[in-house]
């Protein structure tokens, strides 16, 4: 978010454009505007299914207007393009290899940048009262006259917004925190703006043309800022007639100094959720339909507003920024995600994004957060399909090469593995064909006949994590009250076999096989700390920030205890008598650590709880098990290198490994396979009136005998295959599952009642024998 970065080249005004003709200037003109579906009925001058008239004089004004021509060494001088000659915006955000992206970016507190001197303000005295009772006279009488007077004197430029909405006109509100904007009164006038006759909202339109076409000299000041924000919350911008301005609107917004956009950023997050909802869908839907236009003719051509998509994306980066600054956030991630893009050259955007970097060339990549799980699944997979290519090609051209035998065999990692010796043989087998795991995988059972098609390889992954993960062999440990698997602290001379662990997700993710591994939401963040493996091997890997809130998810227990402390009103130090020194036991021995230098000699106190606690969860979840995550992490990024693990989120990794929680099974039943059975039999009708009356406890039980796991793909329910096949046992047996095949063998019970009965008990008790 450099302010070199965002600064917009200057229109010119080429003799070429200049000899257009008029066909075509006419169509680059500004839209009309027609009011907003939801708007209300009522005074006979609204005329709700007339559109609007053209804007003419404004366009003959904005044609009139010289541009500043601007140097590119001065970022806060952004000037308002001709809305007719426009250029490309160059790029608005550093390349994220270089940069921390957006997506997870915490500003800096404070940024020092030059104050200029606030403008004296005129005095507007109207309050949210005053303004109610014009709005419901004018609605009473059908005179708009005083309404109109309103909204054509406040968004006639940015002192006068200022001037209606500051809450001090003389006070300079220079703080992040506070904006100094009477948001109610911001949001009174917006939500009765649509309600409006057209007059009036032709004239909030012409006043916010005027005000983006002002002649900017120096750094933008702090009511400028507040006039941006209080504009970019115009609800007049949800119709396409309005776009151009919106555009133009962004443009400025996007290229303004990086101390300008900390100021919105954290004025952004104190806007309600609904608000902050409805400005985060009104940029998806700006930029989806430019992507696709539902009216082409409604737009300029898309070669002469290149920089709409880029300046839009740049904006909805501050809201991305502000939601992830906000604890908790405002809305979920997911809401960020643009579904639009699924349909778009995924691709070319990736490559783009590697080949170009922070270059003059835009891509989504720059702003992951707007490419959904999906689309990013699809980036990852297509790019280790070429990787898979092209070391299987390398494979044959060597063979060829030394005169030897092409072998099909080749094309693969190829595992054989002994059930007896299971994790020992796959240990040794990834250890020797190292330079094979970014090949297609398929396993094989010494000694047993059988073609991998897919079954044997989700059999293999399913017995080596249930071995693995087994409390007896120690690797791990179970922590019943958060249901999930931590790093066992023990100390080893050999810390292979969480490199395999690593080795085994990275091939999930490659291979496209869901696990059922239960690790917490910090596991992922360290996964991705960096989420490029460091050139210099004696850079630390795998340690990131944890806080409190980390510890909760894996030992809740201890982390209300230390929470506890924090919150103490007596003496702490009296009364707990506690050190800089934590013990643990290992191997039936008590073992002491100390959290700093001489920490068995530093009392906590008071004073310095809040240090100990945050060393006593560094030492936790980064420090005492170091040398066992930084296996585990080698063995991940040794089969999934890749740049497209920078547009990840840690709980979009999660979700790559061990699939979604969200389960609908409306969309499971609509694309189940049957074998045996037809979907009209009664068996089957049966079997989906009881699964779909089903808890969703009971519903996630199913889930897990049929297929290994409770958690869904993130292609959905379909990707997951799932067959339910006709049983020729007798009807007193219960339900058997196949989950190497996501196969449920269900046999033809005589009733819904029996059904229900059997099936429950299967599913309920299946642990243990739900593998075949």
């Amino acid at each position: 978010m450099s302010g070199d970065s965002c600064v917009p080249a200057p229109a010119g005004q080429g003799a070429d454009e200049d000899d257009d003709g008029p066909a075509e200037k006419e169509r680059e003109k500004l839209p009309p505007i027609r009011p907003a579906a939801g708007s209300a009925a009522g005074g006979l001058e609204r005329g709700a299914k007339t559109q609007f008239s053209t804007f003419s004089n404004f366009i003959t004004t904005i044609n009139q207007k010289k541009e500043v021509t601007e140097s590119s060494s001065s970022p806060t001088q952004p000037v308002m393009s001709n809305i007719k000659n426009v250029r490309e915006l160059p790029p608005i955000c550093l390349d994220v290899r270089q940069k921390q992206r957006i997506s997870i970016e915490t500003l800096p507190q404070e940024l020092k940048a030059p104050v200029p001197p606030e403008p004296s303000l005129p005095v507007r005295t109207k309050t949210v009262k005053d303004f109610q009772e014009d709005m419901e006279k004018a609605k009473s009488s059908g005179d708009w006259k005083a309404v109109l007077d309103f909204y054509s004197t406040t968004f006639d430029s940015f002192l006068e917004i200022n001037a209606a909405f500051k809450n001090d006109a003389n006070a300079p509100f220079d703080t992040i925190e506070d904006s100094g904007i009477n948001a109610k009164f911001v949001n009174v006038v917006y939500d009765a703006l649509l309600n409006t006759p057209q007059d009036v909202q032709k004239s909030v339109l012409k006043g916010i043309i005027n005000g983006l076409l002002q002649e900017w000299k120096g750094p933008r000041t702090k009511d400028d800022l507040r006039a941006y924000f209080i504009l970019l919350q115009n609800p007049q911008f949800s119709n396409t007639s309005t776009y151009v301005i919106y555009a133009h609107l962004l443009r400025q917004t996007a290229a303004l100094a990086e101390a300008d956009h900390h100021f919105l950023v954290h004025w952004f997050k104190k806007i309600s959720q609904k608000r902050f909802k409805q400005l985060m869908d009104r940029l998806l839907q700006f930029i989806s339909l430019r992507l696709f236009p539902a009216k082409p003719e409604e737009f300029p051509p898309m070669i002469k507003c290149t920089w709409w998509i880029p300046s839009a994306t740049k904006v909805l980066s501050l809201f991305n920024a502000a939601n992830s600054l906000a604890s908790p956030p405002i809305i979920s991630y997911t809401d960020f995600y643009n579904s639009t893009l699924d349909h778009i050259d995924l691709m070319e955007e990736y490559h783009n994004w590697q080949c170009y970097g922070n270059s003059h060339r835009f891509s989504f990549c720059q702003y992951p957060f707007i490419i959904s799980i999906a689309a990013k699944k699809v980036i990852i997979q297509r790019d280790s399909e070429q990787q898979m290519i092209s070391i299987a090609r390398q494979s044959l051209v060597d063979k060829v090469s030394r005169r030897q035998k092409p072998d099909m065999n080749m094309l693969f990692l190829n595992v054989k593995v002994r059930r007896t010796h299971l994790v020992s043989d796959s240990l040794d087998e990834l250890t020797r064909k190292r330079a094979d795991l970014k090949k297609k995988l398929k396993v094989t059972f010494v000694g047993e006949a059988g073609l991998d098609m897919g079954g044997l390889t989700k059999e293999w992954f399913l017995l080596l994590i249930r071995q693995i993960f087994h409390p007896d062999y120690g690797m791990f440990t179970y922590h019943k009250d958060s249901h999930c698997h931590w790093f066992s602290s023990f100390k080893c001379e050999n810390y292979s076999e969480f490199r395999l662990v690593g080795a085994l997700m990275g091939l999930a993710v490659y291979n496209s096989i869901t696990l059922d591994i239960r690790f917490p939401p910090c596991c992922y963040k360290k996964l991705l700390s960096p989420p490029i493996v460091p050139c210099d091997q004696n850079t630390p890997v795998g340690i990131c920030d944890v806080t409190l809130d980390d510890l909760y998810q894996i030992m809740p227990e201890l982390a209300h205890g230390l929470s506890e402390l924090l919150s103490y009103e007596g003496n702490v130090e009296e009364d707990f008598y506690s050190t800089f020194q934590v013990f643990q036991e290992e191997f039936g021995a008590i073992k002491s650590y100390n959290l700093k230098p001489n920490g068995d000699k530093v009392p906590v106190t008071n004073q310095n709880r809040k240090e100990y606690v945050q060393f006593y969860v560094d030492f936790l979840l980064n420090k005492s098990i170091y040398k066992q995550f930084a296996a585990f992490y080698y063995g991940f990024h040794s089969v999934c290198a890749s740049y497209a693990l920078m547009l990840l989120r840690p709980e979009e990794v999660e979700i790559l490994v061990c699939g979604s929680p969200e389960l609908d099974m409306h969309a499971l039943q609509k694309s189940t396979q049957y074998e045996g059975y037809q979907k009209t039999d009664l068996t089957i009708r049966y079997f989906w009136e009881v699964v779909l009356g089903f808890p969703l406890d009971l519903q996630k039980k199913l889930l897990h005998f049929a297929t290994g796991s409770d958690r869904v793909p993130v292609g959905g329910m379909a990707d997951l295959n799932f067959k339910i096949s006709k049983s020729e046992t007798s009807t007193n047996w219960l339900p058997v599952a196949h989950t190497c095949f996501n196969q449920l063998c269900l046999p033809p019970y005589k009733n819904k009642k029996e059904l229900k009965q059997k099936l429950t008990i299967g599913i309920s008790n299946a642990e243990g024998f739900g593998l075949e």
